[in-house]
């Protein structure tokens, strides 16, 4: 018993290490590597949390100015010839706060606030989008797999042609030129086959670095692409989503904050403040201390007389928030256009993918029919090879549709805000 158990240990730890390290990776599992790992959006979480960090901390803006000083002195007649005498010296202490009321405090304090939503914003965004991006990279992987299996298939049809025409040259039921043209199809469809192999190998590896996975791992996706008729109305979808897009919310979150903004830079500039301030200081040598406490209410003059900076100032306020509002109008159009254009490419994408599944089955059965006819002697291997071709041929246009039509339904996703499972189950249906 136990020389079978050292059998069985030897042989497994001295398997290639490849097998133990194939690895299964579905869609979830790669965006949640790539939300933990993506630098761009730590940065964005950096911010995130420096704004959040201020939120918290909003009494800041009451707070008053402390100054603690310590000094030492020394006096003397500059044209006296008695030595240094340390009575001469002096030290002194004093400790001051100082707090400045005014009225823009207020929106100075939601000024802040608002920056923390608009970080908000900006990240649930920035993942988003990041989620999106991993999405069709990871099914454009599954589609160059299917296509590589399309390839290899062709390569084995090519390969066994290439033996019965091997067969038969040997039989004298074909001629050299058909012996040729057979190894010549072969290899073509090898050489189609290990290029295929070599640019989805570097597309994997970029996909691999994108999610922050090692790419020592042999990693297999699991998932397959399911094409789903979406029918949807643009018009509908605009009113229903487009205010929740965030370029749309950010806009007006811009036009908000701008606002604020303008009302602080206008109390700031005109409205009075006030200046309260305790100061305490103390001598040691002699013993002496000394306390003040000062009120002071200042009016700004200058701020309302056209053109000093501080009026300039409120002005082009004005014109930022103006500028925000057309900013806001020419992203709603923009996001009017795109979803207006997602939606009738996947009208008409719809159509392409009908025509191509059905070329693709008449392609079939054609190569079908005609390797039976060249197996009888009725048609040449050129016509074999080019049915062939026409059969891969349209295959390769069908899984090229359906990607197609499936990233529309991921850029229609990403213009409406929602996420493209939601999409498809509203308004999805079966053909």
């Amino acid at each position: 018993m136990l020389k079978y158990f050292l059998f069985a240990f030897l042989l497994l730890t001295n398997l290639p290490y490849n097998i133990f390290a194939q690895t299964t990776l579905t869609l979830d599992e790669a965006i949640k590597m790539a939300l933990g790992s993506n630098l761009s959006l730590k940065k964005t979480e950096i911010d995130l949390a420096a704004s959040a960090f201020s939120v918290k901390n909003l009494w800041s803006e009451f707070f008053p100015s402390i100054n603690v000083s310590a000094g030492v002195g020394y006096h003397n007649s500059l044209f006296s010839s008695s030595p240094p005498n340390m009575k001469n010296t002096s030290n002194n202490f004093s400790i001051g706060l100082s707090l400045n009321l005014n009225a823009g405090i207020p929106y100075a304090i939601k000024s802040i606030q608002m920056a923390h939503q608009s970080n908000i914003l900006r990240y649930d965004d920035a993942r988003s989008q990041l989620s999106i991006q991993i999405t069709k990279r990871f099914y454009s992987l599954i589609a160059e797999k299917d296509n590589l299996l399309l390839l290899e298939e062709v390569f084995n049809l090519a390969q066994r042609q290439h033996t019965r025409s091997e067969s038969l040259f040997r039989n004298g039921m074909t001629s050299e030129m058909s012996l040729m043209q057979s190894l010549l199809a072969m290899e073509n469809a090898r050489y189609s086959h290990a290029a295929a192999q070599i640019t989805h190998d570097i597309n994997m590896a970029e996909f691999l670095a994108m999610i922050g996975m090692s790419t020592n791992e042999e990693i297999t996706l699991s998932g397959e692409i399911n094409i789903v008729r979406i029918d949807v109305d643009a018009e509908a979808l605009i009113r229903e989503y487009l205010p929740f897009r965030p370029d749309i919310v950010s806009a007006a979150q811009e036009i908000e904050r701008l606002r604020n903004s303008h009302i602080q830079t206008s109390m700031q500039s005109r409205a009075p403040s006030v200046n309260l301030s305790l100061n305490w200081s103390s001598g040691f040598n002699p013993f002496s201390d000394s306390f003040s406490a000062n009120a002071n209410v200042s009016i700004p003059v200058d701020s309302w007389i056209p053109g000093t900076s501080r009026n300039q100032s409120i002005s082009r306020s004005e014109d930022l928030i103006e500028k925000a509002r057309l900013d806001l109008i020419m992203a709603e159009n923009t996001a009017r256009t795109q979803i207006r254009s997602f939606s009738a490419m996947l009208r008409n994408s719809w159509e392409s993918i009908r025509i191509a599944r059905l070329s693709y089955e008449l392609a079939s059965r054609n190569y079908n029919l005609t390797e039976q006819a060249f197996l009888f002697g009725v048609i040449d291997v050129f016509a074999l090879e080019d049915s062939r071709n026409n059969m891969a041929s349209a295959r390769q246009r069908l899984l090229q549709a359906e990607l197609s039509y499936f990233n529309t339904i991921l850029d229609l996703s990403a213009a409406l805000n929602i996420n493209w499972k939601r999409l498809v189950q509203l308004y999805g249906r079966e053909e």
